[in-house]
């Protein structure tokens, strides 16, 4: 099939070269000329794990391209609009203008039977909107709703090879014509056994929100457990064990740190509570205030505990920072815990060194003030405490007594309780975790 993809950030990038991928003839479409110049060139605006092998694999074969004239669209069946929806400034809700102004420009370019497909994430009402957009200017047009479940550093995969597949449809019903499009868009996941739900609009535009709250509701449950624990003088991580053994709770995301972050939980979970209030449902989702308050105080929690690692102060503590980035296997630091505490440290008087194996460019971008270190060992140098706040696999991976000799004083601060304390306290470190006694 002949297919447009709009928008080339993070999803639209990802899912045109897999589009492509699945043998599909894919033309991507950004008012970004840089960004399609470094697409085109079949290299990666951001760091993804095998996006740009593929770019290049796909490209080769001619089936992949990038522009950005809008007018390329013509003549493709299908049209996924993969722009962004970020948080407003000063307020909760979701800025649609960057969908609005996809579909506005997509419109004249639509023939008779066209799909516009929506992939974005937007508060519940949106699609029904649009599809009104659409149909004022291509009566035999249609909109739907296909939300996407990428996780950053799985992005790829989980395109060619999703745990699940929803349709929404105007009707909800498995007979209409665009279920047909779509099983072909998608005909080789689907043969490959991944299953499939055809949904009203309003039911697939609350999928991927509500399935982002759950998450942070757990990633919170067990932050607050740790807090908890931290009183008690229990351990977070037995208990989370523990707890998930029950599989009707299961073990993921269950694990204790300094809390969630990156482009889409955080402003995912404000966008549904204040769609929510529009809708009058604002009491359903109060729950997720509390959600959000205990993920900010994992912050400052952390800077508390190493203030207290450090004997009590913070001025003039040499203090290095593992990680920049909301998570590994990413270069994406919007609204990461990681970079906003070692922020805040700074504020409080440490001279604070950031290292990141990938989110350097963009942390400096976001936090100019502070010192970078690309080399692990560098950054090591000369540190009177550790903070392991992204864990990248050379951080955990690190041995305590190799790393005992580069540094001035023996105190890590684990944020993620993905070291190994009885071997870091044998290496004669002061080792603390989250919630771990």
């Amino acid at each position: 099939m002949r297919i447009s993809v709009i928008g080339c950030g993070y999803l639209g990038a990802v899912h045109a070269a897999c589009m492509a991928k699945l043998g599909h003839d894919v033309v991507g479409v950004d008012v970004d000329a840089n960004k399609i110049s470094e697409l085109s060139a079949g290299r990666a605006p951001f760091f993804e794990p095998g996006l740009e092998e593929l770019l290049q694999e796909v490209q080769s074969t001619g089936r992949l391209s990038f522009v950005t004239d809008m007018s390329a669209t013509e003549g493709s069946q299908v049209h996924f609009v993969c722009v962004g929806t970020p948080q407003k400034k000063g307020e909760n809700a979701a800025d649609l203008r960057y969908v609005d102004s996809a579909i506005t420009a997509l419109t004249p370019y639509l023939s008779p039977g066209d799909l516009v497909v929506g992939k974005s994430t937007v508060p519940v009402g949106t699609a029904a909107r649009l599809a009104e957009l659409v149909k004022s200017q291509q009566p035999s047009a249609d909109l739907v709703w296909n939300p996407e479940f990428l996780r950053e550093g799985h992005a790829v995969s989980d395109t060619l090879q999703p745990d699940r597949l929803v349709y929404g449809v105007h009707d909800g019903s498995e007979q209409h014509d665009a279920v047909k499009i779509l099983d072909a868009v998608y005909a080789q996941p689907l043969e490959a056994g991944t299953p499939r739900l055809v949904t009203d609009l309003p039911t697939a535009e609350l999928v991927k929100t509500a399935a982002n709250s759950f998450l942070a509701t757990k990633i919170s449950f067990i932050n607050a457990m740790a807090e908890l624990c931290d009183a008690a003088g229990a351990d977070v991580s037995l208990l989370a064990d523990a707890i998930g053994m029950d599989d009707r709770i299961g073990r993921k995301f269950l694990n204790a740190g300094i809390g969630f972050g990156g482009g889409c939980l955080p402003k995912d979970i404000r966008a549904f509570m204040a769609r929510a209030g529009e809708l009058g449902a604002d009491q359903a989702l109060t729950f997720l205030r509390e959600v959000d308050a205990i993920n900010m105080r994992r912050r400052t929690r952390v800077v508390e505990l190493t203030r207290e690692v450090c004997g009590g102060s913070l001025l003039g503590q040499r203090i290095t920072v593992l990680g920049a980035a909301f998570k590994p296997e990413s270069d994406d630091v919007r609204d990461s815990p990681a970079l906003s505490i070692a922020a805040q440290l700074q504020l409080q008087g440490a001279v604070v060194t950031v290292t990141d194996p990938e989110a350097l460019g963009n942390a400096a971008r976001r936090f100019p003030e502070l010192h970078y270190e690309a080399s692990t060992d560098e950054a090591l140098r000369r540190a009177d405490a550790l903070l392991l706040l992204t864990e990248w696999r050379e951080y955990r991976d690190l041995d305590p007594y190799e790393t005992a000799a580069k540094v001035s004083g023996l105190k890590i601060l684990d944020g993620r309780n993905v070291l190994d304390p009885t071997k870091w306290r044998a290496a004669g470190w002061t080792y603390r975790g989250l919630g771990r006694p």
